[in-house]
């Protein structure tokens, strides 16, 4: 497992995918080649499941588009920890199934080749020896995360035969 460490505050939407493919690129491995390719040239190509980015505050600013989340969540990305998410990115990732943890003191006790797990149903955090707390995730939205996003949930309570 590898970490991304993108310390800087505003990591916008433009940054994850550049908006100059929005109509071009719409499957996930199409996305996949561009992401982050003007914050890290060498993401896309290094990325793996199960890897983790550690980011600074306001993480996904900018526009709405869900090629950013949608690409991460693609690439089999475990979470991204940062300070702080905006919040239209934060719930277009939960729609996708990308677990996002905001957990400030987590990012600023990081140092390059930290260990870093995450448990979002306790609500933990561990970086190298220390473990951070943040709030668990309600039930619904662990749910969401386990099925793999919105639209999986809903389908899956539709063949259960829970929904409306």
């Amino acid at each position: 497992m590898t970490v991304f460490h993108y310390p800087q505050k505003d990591i916008n939407t433009d940054l994850l995918f550049p908006g100059k493919y929005t109509y071009t690129c719409s499957t996930g491995p199409e996305i996949k080649e561009h992401l982050l390719e003007d914050l890290d040239p060498s993401f896309a190509e290094a990325v793996q499941a199960g890897d983790i980015i550690i980011a600074g505050e306001n993480f996904g600013c900018g526009s709405s588009r869900e090629h950013p989340s949608l690409g991460l969540k693609h690439i089999g990305l475990k979470a991204v920890i940062a300070s702080s998410f905006a919040r239209i990115f934060y719930r277009s990732a939960i729609n996708q199934g990308l677990l996002l943890v905001q957990s400030p003191e987590a990012v600023e006790h990081y140092t390059e080749g930290d260990d870093v797990t995450v448990d979002p149903a306790a609500g933990e955090v561990r970086v190298g020896d220390r473990v951070f707390n943040f709030p668990s995730l309600p039930d619904e939205m662990l749910e969401i995360l386990r099925d793999g996003g919105l639209l999986n949930h809903i389908k899956k309570q539709y063949t259960r035969g829970d929904g409306a």
